[in-house]
């Protein structure tokens, strides 16, 4: 499948359920919009295949696993031209898990989980500040995640 595939109403209804819950069957979601669940796999398989769709998630609830501190870091690069080495070397780093390359003041916006303030001056001590061609980072301790949800692609 090239890039320029196109989807339909019946495409964005499948994405729209599944985005709510990765785990409901094929069939289940042909019932709701009215397609057989063979429909339903066939439209996945090319949702796939053009890269629309990309593997699936499970969303864990952190903090009842003892991680109880999200932060986001602005990071300052030494020149953003550095930015792919970065984000390399951030990859590696088990508590970094998301990195948006920006516009504005930072060149990198982050998020990291850690279970505790201790946790959290370790990663940042001992593992971000040492990346090669950060220059320096501002931290961002989150209170609440009061809304987390995907785009919604029907009306």
């Amino acid at each position: 499948m090239t890039n320029n595939t196109i989807i339909d109403e019946v495409d964005k209804k499948i994405l729209s359920l599944l985005m709510q819950n990765a785990n409901m069957p094929y069939t289940e979601i042909g019932k709701k919009i009215n397609v057989s669940g063979g429909t339903v796999h066939v439209r996945m398989t090319k949702m796939e295949e053009a890269g629309i769709v990309i593997g699936s998630q499970l969303i864990i609830d952190h903090t009842k696993l003892g991680w109880d501190i999200s932060a986001f870091l602005g990071i300052y690069l030494d020149k953003s031209s550095l930015y792919e080495e970065v984000a390399i070397q951030l990859q590696q780093i088990p508590e970094v898990v998301s990195i948006n390359y920006t516009t504005g003041i930072y060149s990198i916006f982050a998020k990291i989980v850690c279970r505790d303030t201790v946790h959290l001056r370790e990663v940042l001590h001992d593992k971000i500040q040492k990346v090669q061609g950060i220059q320096r980072t501002e931290t961002f301790i989150s209170l609440e995640e009061s809304l987390n949800r995907p785009v919604p692609f029907t009306k």
